[in-house]
């Protein structure tokens, strides 16, 4: 039975980066492109990411099999790692893994989080 987890990465981008970028490559790593059809074949999951002082906080919310986690942990960090991005418009993002590390699932998260269990 899937349960849920969650993981954090500290990014160094540009202050003009998307910050979508990141999710997308994660969702690429995970599924084989951003835009799939539903379900998630490995584990379903959400990802977000915000400024923070000099650089970009990732977080992705997963749903997984015990026995999977550290292997979802391991694309996640393999997508970061890329540290890049290209958009069909032919314009990048680039940014640089900072760190990496297993989170846990925050009270404002575990709704969502229920959510992707059940997908």
């Amino acid at each position: 039975m899937r349960e849920t987890f969650a993981h954090e990465a500290i990014l160094a981008m540009e202050a003009d980066g998307d910050l979508r970028a990141p999710g997308a490559v994660i969702t690429m790593e995970l599924c084989g492109h951003w835009k799939h059809e539903p379900p998630c074949p490995l584990a379903p999951h959400h990802t977000s990411a915000e400024r923070v002082d000099d650089g970009v906080r990732v977080r992705t919310l997963f749903a997984a099999e015990p026995e999977r986690e550290n292997e979802v942990r391991e694309f996640i960090d393999r997508a970061l790692a890329l540290g890049q991005l290209d958009h069909p418009s032919g314009a990048a993002t680039w940014w640089r893994l900072r760190s990496s590390q297993s989170s846990t699932v925050r009270a404002e998260e575990v709704e969502h989080a229920q959510r992707l269990t059940s997908t």
